[in-house]
């Protein structure tokens, strides 16, 4: 019982039977406390050599022989009150410097952060992260014959359904030289503009503060801007194309 106490204490295993066995047997040499303790004698060198530097045992020696001794139990109390006014030490210093590391955190976080993404996977990546966003809305410029050449129709119907379940509603710009959309989207309110005057070889959507521009024609990568001035910025830009794209729209 009174080694599982010392161990909540901050003593090892070892430790605790090293220095609870030196209590018992007084001083006396190594041998008979590693006999006592049930530990190996080397490593019971060991273990009195750390509870000496903690002040919780000592030697001395008589004739030829050196003897080991636990110290007072007070002496752990002792640890444990100097142990407290180190931590209490540390919390005032760390309290003191909390406001500077914040400072440098939100300077951190001003800056926009940009993620890379490559291949088909990382553009796959990139359309999940559309559904987190939290603002239920998302408006997108593309190209509907490379979003067919990259995704197939149960793809791109996979995902519109997880958007649906979402409540994630869509408005879109986009161009589309072969002819109507397979996948049916309820949520989404659409604008088709003629490819010969406006050819789209990327997909820019604003999202939440993000904006992911892909490319999606030749080698496949995509990258996501999180920054809400960024994203403000292009949905501005894109109510100005919306207005725009009313003179050019096609039926679908």
């Amino acid at each position: 019982m009174l080694e599982k106490e010392l161990q909540k204490l901050g003593l090892s295993d070892k430790e605790a039977k090293v220095y609870l066995s030196s209590m018992e047997l007084g001083p006396t040499p190594v041998q008979e406390i590693s006999k006592k303790a049930g530990v190996n004698r080397a490593t019971t060198y060991v273990m009195i050599e750390s509870l000496i530097s903690r002040g919780l045992m000592s030697s001395f020696e008589k004739g030829k022989k050196r003897f080991f001794t636990a110290e007072s139990p007070l002496r752990l109390l002792a640890l444990l009150r100097k142990e407290e006014a180190e931590i209490k030490d540390k919390m005032r210093n760390l309290e003191e410097i909390i406001p500077h590391m914040n400072t440098l955190l939100a300077k951190v976080e001003e800056r926009p952060r940009v993620r890379f993404y490559e291949g088909k996977e990382g553009l796959k990546a990139v359309r999940e992260d559309f559904l987190r966003t939290h603002d239920k809305r998302i408006e997108t410029i593309y190209s509907a014959d490379y979003i067919r050449q990259v995704f197939t129709d149960d793809e791109r119907k996979e995902y519109v359904d997880k958007r649906t379940e979402k409540g994630i509603k869509v408005r879109s710009i986009y161009t589309f030289e072969k002819g109507t959309l397979a996948v049916k989207d309820k949520t989404a309110t659409r604008c088709k503009i003629p490819v010969s005057k406006f050819p789209l070889f990327c997909d820019i959507v604003m999202y939440s503060n993000n904006v992911a521009i892909t490319s999606l024609k030749g080698r496949l990568f995509g990258i996501i801007v999180e920054s809400k001035e960024f994203a403000d910025t292009m949905r501005s830009i894109f109510e100005l194309s919306w207005e725009a794209a009313e003179k050019y729209k096609e039926k679908e």
